[in-house]
């Protein structure tokens, strides 16, 4: 296709700041890649603190008609509430949609500093389990009726005494199913042939939850030996597991080691947000929603809203611009991507950034928001 609508959330907080660096990066690159043959056409929907202000919805119903209609969109960072309050909108987002892969790609640009000796040998690809796990959101208040019945029904039928504290312990249900581990583990091998990657590494904790974290470590195995057997005989294709702690040890050790990461929802969290530190931050993390077989897509910036700092101008975009980057490669413009990746780590090579990652540049020059984005505007145009 030509031209393509994107549905976009503008996001909270810094989403007022990002959002727009990041549209005006990507049409720039489009333009230069394409001479006007390729556009995209932006069509603005609601959610969060802005959408509840502007209509008395945290989440419109007409924002996902949007996506479902036009299957690939991108958001900013949206407001969650600690504790009580509204459910995380992003995963509503997810599971509505049924986005049940987490992508994040980690790897590391030169120029960006570091907490790490060999940053360049982090190059990775999370594949996390994104509607099941504890973020099924089932769970059950400390005090509440719903608890009380909850553990009567885990003590009398089912026979459980280890709770310690019955009556001021809340409770969660961590439901992982053979069918979404498979879709999960089957989409990752795919991605680990299609781009020639050594290995796809199942990270879990069936040591301690041998029936929901082992089951996903069994049924992936399972699956790998089912549907790519050829390609495992073969050695194109790698399976192997590791114990999600042990995992986090490695990811510094021996990072080498590592390619495709199929893990489950709260490992996934963790992980991801690790690695990214470990290439500096997330501020250069970027990530997307995918069903990989409806075509549904939502790509976004993996950081928060950043109320603090949001209004000034000193916001890092680089995390959305990124995900950008995976959308124009989702819908096959690989050409405009490589692009702006390019002007990145030229500008990053330069020493020229935002404030967060300039600061530990030898001789880095530190950019506002808007200055960074005409910097990487003016790149793409040369």
């Amino acid at each position: 296709m030509d031209k393509i609508t994107v549905p976009f959330i503008m996001g909270d907080g810094v989403g007022v700041e990002v959002t727009p660096s990041m549209q005006t990066i990507v049409n720039a690159a489009v333009q230069k890649a394409y001479s006007g043959q390729r556009q995209i056409e932006w069509m603005e929907v609601w959610a969060g603190e802005r959408a509840f202000k502007k209509c008395g919805l945290w989440l419109p119903d007409e924002t996902m008609e949007a996506f479902r209609d036009y299957k690939v969109g991108i958001k900013g960072p949206l407001t969650t509430p600690v504790g009580g309050g509204i459910r995380s909108l992003n995963v509503t987002l997810r599971q509505t949609l049924d986005l049940y892969v987490c992508l994040r790609p980690v790897r590391w640009y030169q120029g960006i500093h570091s907490p790490v000796r060999h940053p360049e040998k982090v190059d990775m690809c999370v594949f996390r389990e994104n509607t099941e796990d504890i973020y099924a959101g089932i769970e059950w208040e400390a005090g509440t009726p719903e608890a009380e019945k909850f553990y009567r029904f885990l003590h009398d039928e089912m026979g459980v005494t280890k709770v310690r504290f019955p009556k001021t312990s809340s409770f969660g249900v961590k439901p992982v199913s053979k069918e979404g581990t498979e879709r999960l583990v089957r989409a990752a091998c795919r991605y680990a042939l299609e781009n020639k990657l050594p290995s796809v590494t199942l990270v879990h904790k069936g040591n301690i939850m041998k029936f929901t974290e082992g089951g996903f470590k069994k049924w992936g195995y399972e699956l790998a030996e089912r549907e790519f057997g050829e390609a495992l005989a073969d050695g194109r294709l790698v399976i192997k597991d590791c114990i999600a702690d042990a995992f986090l040890q490695n990811t510094l050790l021996i990072p080498e080691e590592y390619s495709v990461i199929a893990t489950l929802n709260l490992n996934g969290d963790y992980v991801s947000d690790q690695l990214a530190a470990m290439v500096g931050g997330i501020g250069i993390a970027p990530g997307a929603n995918i069903n990989y077989q409806t075509g549904h897509a939502i790509f976004e910036a993996t950081h928060g809203t950043a109320p603090n700092i949001a209004g000034k101008d000193i916001v890092n975009p680089c995390s959305i611009i990124l995900s950008a980057v995976m959308m124009l490669e989702y819908l096959g413009w690989k050409e405009s991507a490589s692009l702006i990746e390019h002007a990145l780590e030229r500008s990053f090579l330069d020493a020229r950034a935002t404030a967060d990652l300039a600061r530990f540049m030898p001789g880095g020059v530190s950019l506002s928001t808007s200055a960074f984005t005409r910097e990487i505007v003016e790149r793409i145009e040369k």
